[in-house]
């Protein structure tokens, strides 16, 4: 009898501890500082995306998903730019920078596209390989999910809505 109590004590104790760690693991966690190099050569940093619900994608033009998932994340910003959001493209370090700004202009995509021509800013993302890879970063400049492959939309329309509404 006094076996079975310590055993039912000890899978307790187990399940608390793997709840704990699941809810703890699953806390926001600060985008990591880069700077990032605009196609206009301009910079901008981590630091400017707090105050905006930013998605933040990596991406490249070689990438069959990702030019497939392009029209979607065009109109995701245009549709809660208005209220707050943003959209950073980030193009792989593969990706020679002429396709790049080709596809750009000839998409007309109407927000920001950096380049990482070192690869640093993948690396510090979480050394991003696959694209495309989706961030969605919260007003105080956590990340909140992360997708790899396109994301579900409707499912990230809803969380970046719950994200505006934030105060």
């Amino acid at each position: 009898m006094g076996t079975k109590r310590v055993w039912a004590a000890v899978a307790i104790a187990a399940f608390a501890a793997v709840g704990a760690w699941l809810f703890l693991g699953t806390a926001p966690a600060a985008a990591p500082q880069s700077t990032f190099v605009l196609l206009d050569a301009s910079k901008r940093s981590t630091e400017d995306l707090r105050g905006k619900v930013t998605l933040v994608n990596f991406w490249a033009t070689s990438c069959t998903t990702c030019v497939a998932e392009m029209p979607e994340l065009i109109a995701t910003h245009q549709k809660y730019h208005a209220q707050g959001f943003d959209t950073l493209a980030v193009a792989m370090s593969y990706d020679p920078p002429s396709y790049v700004v080709n596809f750009v202009e000839t998409r007309k995509l109407p927000f920001q596209v950096a380049l990482d021509n070192t690869g640093a800013i993948a690396k510090a993302w979480g050394d991003v390989q696959l694209t495309p890879t989706t961030y969605l970063v919260n007003k105080r400049g956590e990340i909140v999910k992360t997708y790899v492959g396109p994301p579900k939309f409707d499912e990230l329309h809803r969380l970046i809505e719950s994200l505006l509404a934030e105060t």
